[in-house]
């Protein structure tokens, strides 16, 4: 079973969010968005909407912040990472979740998050 979740605004054939076997949440990349359009800003500025998104989407699934388990940073410039990181940590409760962090030429923005969560019972 999968079912969709709507979230903001998507520039692509891809759904926003998936809920899979009503357990699991898979976020698709989320990045510093408000209603399809790019809102440039610092990177702190780019991961706070970034991380906004992946929030909204996670509690459209019934889920958290505090049920994620995997999440994947995709940044234009690794000079970005700690001002990533300050944001991104207190997005994250204890036990933070598996991470990867890489560079990478994104479409729009500097910052883009996926995720996967739990969808508690």
């Amino acid at each position: 079973m999968r079912e969709a979740i709507v979230g903001t605004a998507v520039g692509g054939p891809y759904s926003p969010a998936i809920v899979a076997e009503g357990r699991f949440v898979f976020v698709a990349g989320q990045g510093p968005l408000r209603d399809g359009e790019y809102v440039p800003g610092s990177i702190e500025e780019e991961t706070t909407l970034t991380l906004q998104n992946v929030g909204t989407l996670l509690e459209e699934a019934g889920s958290g912040f505090e049920h994620a388990v995997r999440c994947g940073v995709w940044l234009v410039d690794l000079e970005d990472f700690a001002g990533m990181n300050r944001v991104y940590q207190a997005s994250f409760p204890e036990p933070r979740p598996a991470r990867a962090t890489v560079r990478a030429d994104l479409i729009v923005g500097k910052v883009e998050i996926d995720c996967i969560a739990l969808v508690p019972y």
